[in-house]
């Protein structure tokens, strides 16, 4: 192994009072330690001054090419000589290519000319582009014309005969009433030959169906020849591409702390599909920790960052740290960080612990709770306490399932409990019609110029990075908001929200987003900066009484 290996960067400034961290960071949820923030200030100046490389991230106006923001990560490392540096990594591609000197490389280079994934790609783009071309050729058009023409023309025929029967059998009707004036032996004659009449058009009839069967399946089976080449095609292009991602997972193996190996399809066989996702193993945590391994470099302390402008979809802000993505980065840093002394994961601490509700109003059908910030409303996946398990303590002979809603863990303010099944269900209905009025107070991390007005954003949760959401208008559900100023100060403004629907997330990232307000609510760890606590508070909720059927308001004090 080198001991100065070619990606490792010493620090340009002074480090050497800064004390090393007991323990690595945890990727998922942290603050970036002094040496991380030092090691980022000095990528961020080398992506500013740097001339190697050219890639848009939306920062330059009228700068060719697609807007693409990135993340990068810096990995604070220990040589064997116990000198510090660090390590720095970006996320995927970077102008159009994954490897850069000043970037330590890909756990395998997908773009590597003459290697399998290039040629790979090489052969199902021919297969794409037969297939592409087979389908909008002239030949398939006329054949399906054919088909069409075939079956009108067979309608045709047989709409014509028919009518040509129905006319025949009228007159026969007549013919038929007439010979019952004549003599019996004529009578019979003229009886038998209406009838032969009646039968000859129905030879004629059934063998003119099979005709018209025959020219459709000629036409058809002409037509399946050529689709079922296409099938094929379509086939052997799917085997050609699972082969060729079975080999790609194949070379996409991680390092451990203690040296152990696993590919990446063992990692991700516990998890939904048990198929990794596209681009696992191409983010900075994963690229940084494997060379580190590698070149016998000590991990101390690692951290993410965005730079440029966000994606239309996803909130990122340019400069801010991120965790690592859940769904492409935890069962591999889950092993990845195995031998390493690692932070503790603070979403396995209970939050609530020593904090209490308040009651702000009960009867023998409602209470009105008010939750405070950083407290379950249900129990989560390792943590049991929240205000539902607290009520069935509190209230052990009600019925029905006692809360009518919920809040997001980081949002105080007003929750609904109902101590009978009839009220929860008199409650909820509520709810469903959107009849009951909520109002949320929120401080946001910037100085709206407009009073108030209307957000439609469409949402749904980000599979890759959980319980993260997106705006997305082609699978997202409807999400409205209404919102009005209430003040403008010391850099920041409050607001009243009034959603009406109940999306996850909702307020925040409506907040956030740039086709929102654009500016996050402060506080906010996932769509803007951590601060003391997320500034977002259920104020104030109208609902019609389940005992009185009266309409009450009930209210909760700001608490920030």
């Amino acid at each position: 192994m080198e001991n100065n290996p070619s990606k490792f960067i010493a620090f340009q400034q002074a480090v050497e009072g800064i004390s090393l961290p007991a323990k690595f960071t945890f990727p998922f949820y942290y603050e970036p330690h002094p040496l991380s923030l030092i090691a980022a200030e000095e990528l961020q100046q080398y992506i500013e001054q740097q001339t190697e490389w050219e890639h848009n991230f939306g920062l330059i106006p009228g700068q060719k090419g697609m807007v693409i923001g990135k993340m990068f990560g810096v990995l604070v490392v220990q040589n064997q000589k116990e000198e510090l540096g660090y390590l720095a990594a970006f996320s995927g591609k970077l102008a159009d290519a994954n490897d850069h000197v000043h970037f330590v490389p890909p756990i395998f280079d997908m773009l590597k000319e003459g290697g399998f994934y290039r040629e790979g790609e090489r052969v199902l783009y021919e297969m794409s582009a037969e297939i592409d071309q087979l389908e909008r050729s002239e030949e398939l058009a006329c054949l399906k014309q054919r088909v069409i023409d075939t079956d009108h023309l067979c309608k045709t025929e047989m709409q014509s005969f028919k009518q040509q029967v129905k006319e025949a059998k009228e007159q026969r009707k007549g013919l038929r009433e007439q010979a019952e004036l004549f003599p019996e032996e004529q009578r019979d004659q003229q009886l038998e030959e209406l009838r032969k009449q009646s039968m000859r058009e129905q030879f004629f009839l059934k063998d003119l169906t099979k005709q018209h069967r025959e020219k459709r399946a000629i036409a058809q089976a002409e037509l399946d020849r050529y689709l079922d080449r296409i099938s094929q095609l379509k086939r052997e292009r799917k085997q050609r591409s699972n082969e060729i991602q079975n080999q790609l997972f194949d070379q996409y193996r991680f390092l451990d702390a203690t040296g152990k190996t696993k590919p990446v399809l063992e990692l991700f066989q516990h998890v939904e599909n048990g198929n990794p996702p596209s681009g696992a193993g191409e983010c900075c945590a994963p690229k940084l920790l494997q060379y580190a391994y590698l070149h016998a470099l000590k991990p101390i302390a690692m951290a993410e960052f965005w730079w440029g402008a966000s994606p239309a979809s996803e909130i990122r802000k340019h400069r801010q740290f991120y965790p690592a993505c859940r769904g492409k980065c935890e069962p591999i840093l889950g092993h990845m960080l195995q031998g390493l002394k690692v932070d503790p994961n603070p979403l396995k601490e209970n939050p609530a612990e020593g904090k209490e509700l308040t009651i702000l109003y009960e009867d023998d059908y409602v209470v009105v709770i008010d939750k405070p910030a950083e407290f379950l409303s249900v129990p989560g996946k390792t943590i049991s306490d929240s205000v539902l398990k607290r009520m069935e303590v509190y209230l052990p002979e009600a019925t029905g399932p006692l809360l009518v809603h919920r809040l997001d863990m980081s949002t105080s303010g007003i929750l609904l409990v109902a101590k009978t099944k009839e009220a929860h269900e008199y409650l909820q209905y509520q709810f469903i019609r959107r009849t009951i009025k909520k109002r949320y107070v929120a401080r946001l991390d910037g100085e709206l110029k407009e009073t108030g007005g209307v957000i439609d954003l469409p949402l749904r949760v980000d599979l890759n990075d959980r319980p993260r959401q997106l705006v997305c208008y082609e699978y997202g559900k409807h999400a409205r908001t209404e919102w009005e100023l209430m003040e403008v100060k010391n850099g920041c403004s409050d607001v009243y929200f009034y959603p009406v629907t109940g999306r996850t997330h909702q307020l925040r990232v409506h907040a956030a987003h740039p086709g929102g307000l654009g500016m996050p609510i402060v506080g906010d760890d996932l769509y803007g900066t951590k601060a003391d606590r997320l500034h977002l508070h259920a104020e104030r909720l109208i609902f019609r009484h389940p005992g009185t059927k009266e309409w009450m308001t009930v209210s909760a004090p700001v608490p920030f």
